[in-house]
């Protein structure tokens, strides 16, 4: 049974309480609220993306699997995105390009089907005046 829809503005709400402390005027928030960031951002790019051939980690908060292709069932996926929060949340928004994530090895991905590039961001804000 497919997860139930996120709701756009409450994803949009949620990582935009963390977006202070992404563009470094804040604190690290507390962990409720980057989980919740993490997980709707990380959810959103799962319906964006529906299939199961890529997982995507960001521990300890969440892990989708996305991306059309072959179905991974059991064991370590061939294809497997990692990543921390602030790193995923950074990508989420558009701060950081995937090729800078993975060219400073701030993500790991292995696969033929881990580059999500194309999928990023998933939400978009206006650069702070």
């Amino acid at each position: 049974m497919p997860a139930k829809p996120v709701d756009p503005a409450q994803m949009r709400a949620a990582v935009e309480a963390v977006l202070p402390w992404l563009h470094g005027t804040a604190d690290q928030p507390e962990r409720p609220v980057l989980a919740a960031a993490v997980r709707l951002s990380l959810r959103t790019l799962e319906q964006v993306a529906p299939g199961r051939s890529v997982e995507v980690r960001v521990p300890p908060f969440a892990a989708v699997q996305c991306v059309e292709g072959p179905r991974h069932t059991r064991g370590t996926p061939p294809n497997v995105v990692e990543t921390d929060a602030r790193t995923w949340l950074e990508l989420a928004t558009g701060a950081l390009t995937w090729p800078d994530a993975v060219d400073t090895a701030r993500v790991t991905a292995s696969g033929t089907r881990a580059d999500l590039s194309a999928l990023l961001p998933v939400v978009k804000f206006q650069d702070p005046v």
